[in-house]
């Protein structure tokens, strides 16, 4: 099942369709999707699909010519390329009238074996490839070195590219499209447990119970996730003990970077090495206040990845009993009564979005120009505050909580938001209120004659 990635292929037809030469980046982590989407894009176009393996340049080389030479049925006629350079020049020739669409993914792969790729690809293209019909895609899911090796002003390629698109992970939005069949509660709990990466989200069988679907999918040991976020650190890292350590500290409930860096037991400099080698991953994402008042250096460090987020939380701190089979008792026991407060932050991700969505269907009394978090000193309470949303443009500024509970808001959320408010000087404020279990009735017929005031429970497609 293909879902989404309108945005993507509307970009890669648009620039197909141009008919001249392209060179287009596309990246992103591992497994969000990167490889299904060049394959759909390339299904009904005349198309090269190279994916680069860990092999020496020799048989990289050999490859490649012979996914070329097979393309244009000429194998048995032509032997192998004797170089890159003749083998891209062939390609030259073949798409000086033709369109051709040649993919080589895991393009760092292809680098490791042969440093002089770029280069030559620099020199191919600025003289040869720019004059002909060859639509050339590089995939990668090495983020940094993406954008230092290719994208960066250091890069021999620094220029030549035509377009770039980074594939990110689906929002909630996109995602709970793999979930006809749940209801909006559960499509929450899905998101939260398995985030926004496509292979990880069509493991779960929405005609299942969810907790079946973690006990089978998850649990298992005999299952695709049950030991994935370790395998994909083993993959992409040399130390995997010591990162295991900080993602469970995030998972777990530190955020700060001193407070990771006791619980780790390393000092404050070394940690935040690991955890920008984690940011350049898209595993951790450092978070800094809104500047609403002053600049705030006081940042910090979560999971952006819901699945690694549970993984780290329930799985990989309750291992033992998971090794001894007992499923129902980490469930029910370690699992279930935790999820409400688990599901907090990913409800309030989810609720950001849901104000975005708006915000472009100007569907909110102004269209905002800032949105994030904001946490600081509360001069009139005296103590620290935190504000779940705030949007802002120069005149106007909404302030949002996010209530993932099964009690109903009442007066005293709103009256509490509106207080924290008062810290802000804003011409204009506005006050939206979220929540999974609805509202009281108090506080619905007060929001009726408040035109400042929003009570969303459900979100519109």
């Amino acid at each position: 099942m293909f879902v989404g990635r309108e945005y993507e292929l509307e970009t890669l037809s648009r620039l197909y369709n141009d008919d001249g030469f392209h060179f287009v980046v596309v990246y992103g982590r591992r497994r969000v999707g990167k490889t299904t989407l060049l394959t759909h894009f390339c299904k009904d176009k005349p198309s090269i699909y190279f994916v680069a393996e860990e092999y020496n340049d020799r048989l990289a080389l050999e490859s490649f010519s012979e996914k070329i030479l097979s393309f244009f049925g000429m194998n048995g006629f032509i032997g192998k390329f004797e170089n890159w350079e003749k083998a891209f020049l062939f390609l030259a020739e073949q798409s000086k009238l033709n369109r051709v669409v040649l993919v080589i993914d895991e393009f760092p792969y292809l680098v490791a074996s042969n440093k002089a790729i770029p280069s030559l690809l620099q020199n191919l293209i600025d003289h040869y490839l720019k004059n002909t019909k060859l639509f050339l895609i590089i995939c990668g899911s090495s983020v940094s070195f993406i954008e230092k090796e290719v994208l960066s002003y250091k890069s021999p390629l620094y220029g030549r590219r035509t377009a770039q698109l980074i594939v990110e992970p689906f929002n909630f939005f996109e995602s709970r499209k793999f979930f006809p069949n749940y209801d909006f509660e559960n499509q929450v709990i899905a998101y939260g447990i398995l985030g926004g990466i496509p292979q990880y989200l069509s493991y779960f069988d929405d005609s299942k119970d969810i907790y079946d679907n973690v006990k089978l999918k998850i649990l298992d040991k005999s299952s695709y996730l049950y030991e994935e976020p370790k395998l994909l650190l083993r993959q992409e890292l040399r130390e995997p003990a010591i990162y295991n350590s900080i993602i469970e500290a995030i998972a777990t409930g530190n955020s700060k970077l001193n407070e990771i860096s006791t619980k780790v037991g390393i000092d404050t400099d070394k940690c935040a090495k690991y955890l920008s080698v984690l940011i350049d991953l898209k595993i951790v994402e450092r978070i800094t206040p809104l500047d609403l008042k002053e600049k705030s250096r006081k940042s910090i460090y979560k999971l952006k990845d819901n699945f690694f987020r549970f993984w780290y939380r329930f799985v990989f701190t309750n291992k033992m009993l998971i090794e001894q089979g007992m499923f129902d008792e980490v469930i029910e026991n370690k699992i279930k009564p935790f999820m409400n407060h688990f599901l907090g932050e990913v409800y309030e991700e989810i609720c950001m979005d849901y104000l975005k969505i708006l915000n472009k269907r100007k569907k909110l009394p102004f269209t905002f120009e800032r949105i994030g978090k904001w946490w600081g000193n509360n001069p009139y309470r005296k103590r620290e505050e935190e504000i779940d949303i705030v949007a802002y443009d120069r005149d106007n500024i909404i302030f949002s909580e996010c209530k993932w509970q099964n009690q109903k808001v009442d007066m005293r959320v709103l009256n509490d938001l509106i207080e924290k408010g008062m810290m802000f000087e804003w011409k204009n404020k506005y006050y939206v209120l979220f929540s999974k279990s609805g509202f009281t009735d108090d506080l619905k017929n007060f929001a009726k004659h408040q035109d400042r005031i929003i009570l969303i429970e459900s979100f519109e497609e």
